[in-house]
């Protein structure tokens, strides 16, 4: 069934992609500032990673905040105020965090810098809860994955971009690694950071968007909400129990993970049989993009997060594994191929030809992977190995072209494409197993647009709840990354076969790609259709 397509708001849309950008600034910020905690408070490799903890964390807490008030007051807050004033309140939240670092650094403290983290996550959290809808209604809900890839390409662009601008503020020079890092330094990029903010938050509180309101009325969720307030309290209970007692690491991850997936699934079934009292949750489409993201944030983050412990395994790559400073170029090549699919993505959203469209898909991938080329010859790493993974460039390519554009279609091909990436990755060595394995952010890239904008598929009134349960999911990219890594502590696994955890996780992706186009096929809902129709 064709329906008559909505335009693309796209004034609206140039504004906010400026959020995205600084989303992935302040990523690249982190990777910056974490070296300096390890040093300045004489912390260990665990402790200092506790900055990624804290920011995951905020994550899912935010959202689980922003929702059980919603149910607590009786409608839903994001969906009353609307999603711009709901960016702007974010970017407030934001702020505030970044100014909080700067005392927490003077002061010495680390754990008032855990906080500090914990609450410019939370704008964050608020920001992504609201901007991903946004983005969605500022056109035709069928291109909605669309504008979220032009989005996340920013976004991307923001990551790559991120460690140069952030560098030159610390060390007055992008390459100049040797130089120490001070609290004074810190103080000069968060306030700058946090007058960023604070110029986007006025930039977009007097610009003329739309509100993004749905005055609908609110349906409570009162089992809903049990599901996620039990979840909640598994996983403290579970980190309550690594610290009292000697649990191991691996078995407390895996009744984590156990714990979360089966819980949704409990959730999708339960609805399944009385949809009253599960607000969102009742709509199986949006229980399995919870699922989807949880797994896809749990994959991206744990290729890169293991990386360099494969890569400094002897045998690998070379006979004595890489030294630390060897291994930064094929780090940000993962990155920077999510930045690749991304950019290539964001191309529907432009009034193109068909014919033009093919072109660019072609020419796009490789303009972004000469930027992030561009981009690691800047800090002085030698590139000519990284050249021969133009031919993952190529098979993405007609991975894209093959998916025409079709959220489930895309989904499915990538999830099957990345698993075999991974199986081809786990059972060869050398620089081309490196390339397998760094092909998954090159898969990975457009995924979560795809997710989301099927799980939300359809939800009406309940867009912004549903929202708010998805970006919870991305407590996935604090899960499966360590399970991974607990694995690959098994002297009898080690790292490499480790990495068969992300084959897995892959292979459910292909399994809920086809869940997804069922269940909405089967409420009158085909995307695939709608944009091969429109075409």
């Amino acid at each position: 069934m064709n329906q008559t397509k909505q335009p693309t708001n796209t004034g609206a849309l140039a504004t906010l992609v400026i959020v995205f950008f600084f989303w992935g600034f302040i990523a690249a910020s982190n990777s910056i500032f974490i070296p300096f905690c390890r040093t300045h408070f004489n912390l260990n490799q665990f402790q200092s990673q506790l900055i990624g903890s804290a920011f995951y964390g905020a994550y899912f807490i935010g959202s689980l905040i922003l929702y059980l008030l919603s149910g607590l007051v009786g409608y839903d807050i994001l969906n009353k105020i609307g999603y711009k004033k709901g960016i702007v309140y974010g970017l407030g939240i934001s702020v505030i965090g970044a100014l909080a670092i700067i005392p927490s650094a003077n002061a010495n403290s680390f754990p008032l810098i855990l906080v500090s983290f914990f609450i410019v996550a939370l704008g964050f959290s608020l920001q992504q809860t609201a901007a991903q809808p946004f983005a969605i209604s500022l056109g035709d809900p069928s291109t909605g994955s669309h504008r979220l890839n032009l989005a996340g390409g920013v976004n991307s662009l923001g990551t790559t971009l991120g460690p140069i601008i952030v560098s030159f503020f610390l060390f007055g020079t992008p390459s100049s690694a040797a130089a120490t890092v001070t609290v004074t330094n810190i103080n000069n990029l968060y306030m700058i950071v946090a007058g960023v903010f604070a110029a986007v938050a006025l930039f977009f509180a007097f610009s003329k968007l739309p509100d993004g309101k749905d005055d609908a009325k609110f349906e409570a969720s009162r089992k809903a909400s049990m599901s996620l307030v039990i979840m909640t309290g598994l996983i403290i209970a579970i980190i309550i129990i690594g610290q009292l007692t000697d649990v191991g690491k691996l078995p407390l991850l895996l009744i984590t993970l156990v714990a979360v997936i089966g819980i949704l699934f409990y959730s999708y079934r339960s609805a399944s049989k009385d949809s009253s009292g599960w607000g969102a949750m009742k709509y199986q489409q949006l229980i399995l993009g919870m699922i989807g993201i949880f797994m896809y944030v749990g994959v991206e983050v744990t290729i890169d997060n293991n990386f360099g412990a494969l890569l400094k395994t002897p045998g690998y790559l070379t006979d004595a594994g890489l030294l630390d400073s060897q291994i930064s170029k094929y780090v940000s090549l993962y990155w920077g191929s999510l930045m690749i699919g991304r950019w290539t993505g964001a191309i529907s959203v432009f009034n193109l030809s068909n014919s033009g469209r093919k072109i660019a898909t072609i020419i796009v991938p490789f303009v972004a992977f000469g930027v992030v080329l561009f981009v690691n010859h800047l800090y002085g790493n030698n590139i000519e190995d990284l050249l021969p993974y133009a031919v993952c460039i190529a098979i993405a390519i007609a991975a894209f072209l093959f998916g025409q554009e079709k959220p489930v279609k895309t989904l499915l091909t990538l999830a099957l494409l990345a698993c075999a990436s991974m199986l081809f990755g786990v059972f060869s060595k050398g620089i081309i197993s490196v390339y397998a394995l760094m092909a998954g952010g090159l898969c990975c890239s457009i995924m979560w647009p795809c997710i989301f904008s099927l799980g939300v598929a359809g939800l009406g009134k309940y867009t912004s709840q549903g929202s708010a349960f998805l970006i919870m999911m991305i407590l996935g990219g604090a899960v499966i990354p360590p399970f991974q890594g607990s694995i690959g502590d098994n002297p009898a696994i080690g790292m490499h076969n480790s990495y068969l955890v992300a084959a897995a996780c892959f292979a459910v992706l292909a399994f809920l790609a086809l869940r997804l186009r069922s269940v909405l096929k089967a409420q009158g809902l085909n995307f695939d259709e709608q944009i091969g129709g429109g075409h």
